[in-house]
């Protein structure tokens, strides 16, 4: 690992040195964040009285990430755009401005909340009649994500697979 993080610090002087690096060419020395469903809070799915936005009810969906930078050096975590699938069919999608600062190799965990409504449901009705029954739901989450990683530059990565597992039905 200690090779791998030279190399890369000796490119990243090399090529500030040279005056003739862009913000474009360091970010490619960023690596993505990682993420994973988080172990010890599971995701949970709820349904949601009728509301202005929402009139027809729907269902609230919190998944708590865990966020790691896998880079020798800090960065924030300053976007993710998400699109949730229930059962293989498409249920929501959100934009997340988080600003989370994650120092090299960090870890941190970040709940993503997001509402479906019942007025998507004739695309969702499978996963709708398991939820009303108590069964728990396949989910997968993919997304892109911007990260400020200073002189190094503000790259985004995606679309790319974020987590996939089970929503728990909360009543």
């Amino acid at each position: 690992m200690g090779t791998i993080v030279s190399r890369l610090t000796c490119a990243v002087v090399l090529a500030l040195a040279s005056g003739c690096a862009g913000l474009t060419q360091l970010s490619q020395f960023v690596q993505p964040p990682q993420f994973s469903q988080s172990d010890d809070r599971p995701a949970e799915i709820r349904f949601l009285a009728p509301s202005r936005t929402m009139p027809a009810g729907g269902a609230g969906v919190r998944i708590w990430l865990e966020v790691m930078n896998p880079n020798p050096f800090g960065f924030t975590l300053s976007t993710v755009h998400a699109t949730l699938s229930l059962e293989g069919s498409q249920a929501a999608s959100g934009d997340f401005p988080l600003g989370l600062p994650l120092t090299a190799r960090q870890e941190s965990a970040v709940p993503l909340d997001l509402a479906i409504s019942f007025a998507d449901l004739p695309g969702l009705a499978g996963a709708f009649r398991q939820i009303a029954a108590g069964t728990d739901v396949e989910y997968q989450l993919d997304g892109t994500v911007g990260v400020d990683a200073g002189r190094l530059g503000t790259p985004t990565f995606g679309p790319m697979l974020l987590t996939r597992g089970e929503l728990r039905v909360v009543r």
